[in-house]
Parts: C-alpha cells; sequence; structure tokens
C-alpha cells in the first residue's frame, strides 16, 4: 500500500512522542499516574463530545475533538505497549486485515459481487472468526440502551428475522401502547416497566425502517426541550418574573410563541 501523506505520519509520531513525554519519570503527575481503566471515563466524555460536535455540524469543534479522541486511543496503546500487551503497529496491522477478512466483496476479485449482501457478510464472517455461539452476541452491554435496541435488531435482521415492510411496525407500535396503557390502569409497576421498553423497543425498530437512529433523534429532543425552556426562562425574566412565580398556563403560552417562531 503506498504512503499518501507522509506529513500526516509525521504528525502521529509527533503526537506519540508528546505522550510519551509526559509519562516519562520527569514528566506531568497526572498522566504518569493514569492506567487504562482510570482513562475509560475520559474516553467516553471525548466520544460522546465528537458526536455532538458532528450533531451540531461544528468543524472546528469537530477538529479539536476528533484530536482529543485520537489522544486517547493512542494513550491506550501506549499503556499496552508499556505493560508488554502489544504496540499501536500491532493494533494497525490488524484492523487492515480486519477489514480485508470482512469485505470479500471488495478485496475478493474471484467473489461475484452483484450476488452478495454487503452486511450479511460482514457479520458471517464476523461471527466466524469471534467464534461466538449465538448469533446477538457480541453487541456491548454497556452501550446506550437505545443504541444497543438498534445493534440487535440489525443483527437479527442479518439473518432474516425481520419485517419486510413497515406496516406491521407501525401496527406493532400501536399494539404496544395500548399494552402499556393497560398496566398503567392495572397498577402493576413491573407491568408499566415491561410494556413500557417493549413500547421503546419498537420505536427503535420503526427509527431504523425509516433510517433516523432513535439515539440521535432523542438527543436532538433534549436539546430541542433545552433550548426552548432557556428562552421561557429568558423571556419571564425580561417580564420582571421568573419560572418559580409563573403558573404553567402562562409558560405554556410563551412556549407555543418560541414554537411558532422556529
Amino acid at each position: 500500500m503506498t504512503l499518501k501523506n507522509p506529513k500526516s505520519v509525521e504528525k502521529f509520531d509527533e503526537l506519540i512522542e508528546v505522550l510519551k513525554k509526559l509519562r516519562a519519570p520527569d514528566g506531568c503527575n497526572w498522566d504518569r499516574a493514569q492506567t487504562s481503566e482510570s482513562l475509560v471515563p475520559y474516553l467516553l466524555e471525548e466520544t460522546y463530545e465528537v458526536i455532538e460536535a458532528i450533531e451540531c455540524k461544528d468543524p472546528k469543534a469537530l477538529k479539536e475533538e476528533l484530536g482529543d479522541l485520537i489522544l486517547h486511543i493512542l494513550f491506550q496503546a501506549e499503556l499496552a505497549k508499556e505493560n508488554g500487551h502489544f504496540t499501536l503497529v500491532d493494533t494497525l496491522n490488524d484492523i487492515s486485515k480486519k477489514l480485508i477478512r470482512r469485505h470479500p466483496y471488495v478485496f475478493d476479485n474471484e467473489k461475484n459481487k452483484t450476488q452478495v449482501d454487503e452486511n450479511q457478510s460482514w457479520e458471517m464472517v464476523k461471527q466466524k472468526e469471534k467464534k461466538r455461539k449465538n448469533f446477538l452476541d457480541g453487541v456491548p452491554k454497556n452501550l446506550p440502551a437505545l443504541t444497543r435496541a438498534r445493534r440487535i435488531q440489525e443483527k437479527a435482521s442479518h439473518v432474516g428475522f425481520d419485517w419486510k415492510e413497515i406496516e406491521p411496525i407501525w401496527d406493532k407500535v400501536y399494539e404496544e401502547i395500548e399494552e402499556l396503557k393497560e398496566a398503567v390502569t392495572s397498577g402493576d409497576k413491573e407491568s408499566v416497566k415491561d410494556e413500557l421498553g417493549d413500547l421503546f423497543f419498537s420505536l427503535v425498530n420503526l427509527g431504523r425502517f425509516l433510517d433516523v437512529s432513535g439515539e440521535d433523534a432523542l438527543r436532538m429532543t433534549i436539546r430541542k426541550f433545552e433550548n426552548r425552556f432557556s428562552k421561557v426562562e429568558l423571556e419571564l425574566k425580561s417580564r420582571g418574573s421568573s419560572m418559580e412565580n409563573s403558573t404553567l398556563d402562562e409558560m405554556d403560552e410563551i412556549w407555543n410563541d418560541i414554537k411558532k417562531g422556529e
């Protein structure tokens, strides 16, 4: 494979050297004290900041946040090297080989590219490589619930366990709403929890058919709520009032005006 951009490799090496300096005996006490486990919360935070920059369509923020995330990836690789587990080169070599193995319809010239399901091919190769007993294995249990629900549904779909059209999914959503209402009427908390979960799962499935991520959609709605709520608060302050001293009807009126203005 031909090296396309020596400058990027140079900058990559430069960042690794900076990290090594921070980890050196005369480096930064905080960086020297870190372990793979202690860095997990920061790794997770940086990942979500990258996602936020993408969703906000903010290229400047994305450039910065990608740098922060790359730092954490390199930090984990450096810690693994220090502990004698593997090197960054091992990781890069493994992912390159994995991508080639799991895309036979791209890299295997003998494969009939017009007669292959790309998603199914990826999942089948992955299943074989990991020697998994169950097809739904491998979806991290600590993923956000809406994201994990979608991945589970996608895996099931790859072996044909899926509806072919969207209409039955609409029916399922309405069915789950009715079952939730019945559970609420019964007063059984566990049933309410169970049926609410079923409804969420069905809505994630609907989103999958509409090519909309439930996680992304909910985050967008939360941001929208936060923005409108802040505007209501500011409007009340401009009137010499506050949320605590306002009625729900007053706040609703301002909310609806803000919504119309959008």
